[in-house]
């Protein structure tokens, strides 16, 4: 082997994980290549309590026991699992050191890996400049408190958010200039409320936060807005958003009449998921986070819940419904919390 093929031998080693490193995460990686393990898997993380039983998990399938019993002990003995017996029961658990691990697993690479044949790759358009210029102006007549420079700023970073989290181009302009005007608003509320500025009607904010927001986030932001009406601000994001919301979620927003944006040229533009910004955060004053992790910022004097919900993109249509189930549960109490007097 020759000088040269060494070093970019050498070169390919660095970059590579170790054999050891490989072996273990190979090994973890069989023990859950197996259909019903990750759907025991999900089960577990998405339980309220974050804990199940053998005989809760065997309602997933028509296999035995026993059998649910193996697949659990395969995951236990890479780690996945941890198990404790009380009573004539035994709890199964994530380890808290794979939980990370586990939701990055089940909310952004599963989806991904379903959807991938399906979702186009989204290229910006071919010259968005004049469109974005017009856009920018424009909302400096709308928000005269915001400067100039500041509205071309968002207008740019919410264009290339959405290039991002790809789908057709055929909406792009006009979802552009929705989130941007969404996001001058929240951060004149944002100002607004840091400020403490005389004479302004204070209304409570939440911001439902997930991975893709084309699920969860979605159905709970669209079942506060059902119940609360003009009582409470909602909004919705994603800390790493999908180009569409999913079929199945779709249907369901549109039974409860969501009227997240009323100026929305159609339900492409009404029901789309939205990059998680900064100022959204600081103009909420509950913040509810649904297998996002660590994304979402925290920040002083915010109300943080995380709601443990199963995510309906890998969900059968019944799932889907016990899903959004357990959102309408949540979120009433939530606003029987803020808003004490609504019915």
């Amino acid at each position: 082997m020759t000088a040269l093929a060494q070093q970019s031998a050498r070169e390919v080693e660095s970059h590579a994980i170790s054999v050891d490193a490989a072996t273990t995460v190979a090994m973890t990686l069989k023990a859950l290549a197996e259909p019903l393990r990750l759907r025991m898997l999900s089960a577990i993380a998405t339980s309220p309590a974050g804990e199940i039983t053998v005989g809760e998990l065997a309602s997933l399938t028509d296999v035995s026991q026993p059998t649910v019993s193996h697949h659990l002990k395969v995951m236990r003995d890479v780690g996945l699992l941890t198990a404790d017996r009380r009573g004539t029961s035994v709890w199964y658990r994530i380890k808290p050191a794979y939980r990370g691990a586990v939701n990055t697993l089940l909310d952004r690479f599963a989806p991904a890996a379903v959807d991938v044949l399906e979702t186009p790759h989204l290229v910006g358009l071919k010259n968005a400049e004049p469109a974005l210029d017009r856009m920018a102006a424009s909302l400096t007549e709308r928000f005269p408190g915001t400067p100039p420079n500041e509205c071309v700023r968002v207008v740019r970073e919410s264009y290339a958010a959405l290039v991002r989290r790809g789908g057709t181009t055929t909406h792009l302009v006009p979802l552009t200039e929705q989130f941007a005007r969404q996001r001058i608003i929240d951060a004149e509320k944002a100002h607004a409320q840091e400020s403490g500025a005389a004479g302004a009607r204070h209304l409570p904010q939440v911001l439902f936060v997930c991975v893709a927001n084309a699920g969860r986030s979605q159905l709970a932001a669209a079942l506060m807005r059902h119940y609360a009406g003009d009582r409470v601000v909602v909004r919705s994001a994603g800390s790493a958003p999908a180009a569409d919301v999913h079929a199945g979620v779709r249907a369901l927003l549109e039974k409860l009449n969501d009227s997240a944006a009323a100026d929305a040229v159609d339900d492409v533009t009404r029901f789309y998921p939205k990059p998680l910004t900064d100022d959204a955060v600081r103009a909420a004053d509950v913040v509810v986070t649904m297998g996002c992790g660590d994304a979402c910022p925290v920040l002083p004097g915010k109300r943080y819940e995380d709601w443990m919900v199963g995510d309906p993109a890998l969900a059968s249509p019944a799932g889907v419904a016990a899903i959004r189930d357990d959102l309408d549960e949540r979120v009433r109490a939530l606003l029987a919390d803020l808003v004490p007097q609504t019915t």
